[in-house]
């Protein structure tokens, strides 16, 4: 089984992603240029949601200063906390190196004791379980003398959370511990060309002499606005054998649909105020594999004189029927969300509801489809 969602999002003047130049992130389709939106950017604005769906304990942490977070866990249970979660950390196949000293101008900088813990080589994301777990082990090698790698490496697997269980880990050095990723996001790209823009601007100092007229400060910031199509998709049979449980898996994924339609990347936010909820959103149960419909844009909308968003229902409603023809009906059950005018053509696929009724309906289909709590 998998869970499709796609997502028609009109966005104004923004730039809520941007290259290592400053510059709105873009791509080439369908021979033009394109807005982009990275998918790293909204799954972690979808990671950083969850925290108000769900216990925010309950999550997974992100971080190479894992040493620091175990040892954290371990508190004043063992004399040298440190030393023992480096020690766990190590014996469930994690490698850790020295961070790299600080400088500031010529003299070093005076070192924050964090910033001289060991820290693994790239990021870890490790599940509030199994940090817990990894604590406790520490303890009680510290207190029996001994250690056991068998057990560190357990701790270190199997008990995800749900944000680790969908969005998987990858442990280079220690491929035992790799969790594959439940869900795939797929880069955000505007359903027509868009050509980034400049905006100049100037501060003024509140505190200059009247007879100033200079600015306090000047500057340029790039941007662009866009009707962008969104697409991700899970694979609910990954999802539970990664959590093992049913129910846990049916909340999952409730979670993650409603975390993925109401959340943006931060870029710029403040700078343009730019944050909006979708236009449309189409959710396809399928039970054949998981299909894109990025191909509905690959001609470009044209929307002279009406909403691109209008005119990108359609487009994705007419491709939607043209796989159904040419390869057959999936059978997929639909559901749709329609949250602006001139989009009723996807009542075709569905009749409209709420994101939250419509949650509800994709997983109870789910927790019947499981067979109901384990």
């Amino acid at each position: 089984m998998f869970v499709d969602i796609h997502i028609l999002q009109t966005v104004p003047p923004s730039n809520i992603n941007r290259d290592d130049t400053g510059s709105p992130k873009t791509a080439v389709y369908g021979g033009v240029r394109r807005a982009r939106v990275s998918s790293q950017a909204w799954k972690r604005a979808t990671r950083k949601m969850f925290g108000e769906l769900v216990d925010p304990t309950t999550l997974g942490v992100r971080t190479k200063r894992v040493v620091e977070l175990v040892a954290e866990r371990i508190g004043d249970a063992v004399d040298d906390p440190t030393a023992a979660a480096a020690t766990v950390i190590k014996d469930a196949g994690i490698k850790l190196e020295k961070p790299t000293a600080k400088k500031k101008g010529k003299d070093e900088e005076p070192a924050d004791p964090a910033d001289q813990l060991e820290q693994s080589k790239y990021l870890l994301f490790l599940s509030a379980t199994q940090i817990d777990r990894l604590a406790q082990l520490a303890i009680d090698a510290a207190h029996t003398g001994t250690t056991d790698k068998a057990a560190a490496k357990a701790a270190a697997h199997g008990a995800d959370s749900i944000d680790v269980a969908l969005f998987g880990r990858m442990v280079a050095d220690s491929t035992d511990l790799n969790v594959d990723a439940a869900a795939q996001v797929a880069h955000a790209l505007s359903v027509h060309s868009v050509n980034n823009e400049f905006d100049y601007f100037t501060a003024v100092d509140d505190r200059a002499p009247e007879d100033n007229a200079g600015a306090g400060m000047i500057g340029v910031v790039e941007f662009n606005s866009s009707t962008l199509y969104r697409y991700a998709t899970v694979n609910v049979d990954q999802l539970a054998n990664n959590l093992g449980d049913k129910e846990a898996t049916t909340v999952a994924v409730a979670n993650f649909l409603t975390a993925f339609v109401r959340s943006m990347p931060t870029g710029k936010q403040n700078t343009f105020a730019n944050r909006t909820l979708p236009d449309a959103v189409v959710i396809s149960v399928r039970t054949d594999q998981p299909v894109n419909l990025v191909t509905a844009f690959e001609s470009p909308v044209d929307a002279l004189g009406t909403a691109r968003s209008a005119g990108a229902a359609k487009q994705l409603l007419e491709r939607y029927r043209a796989l159904e023809a040419a390869y057959g009906s999936s059978e997929a059950t639909n559901y749709v969300v329609v949250a602006a005018n001139g989009l009723e053509v996807l009542a075709e696929l569905a009749t409209p509801a709420s994101l939250t009724s419509v949650v509800d309906q994709v997983a109870t289909q789910v927790r019947d489809a499981l067979g109901g709590a384990s």
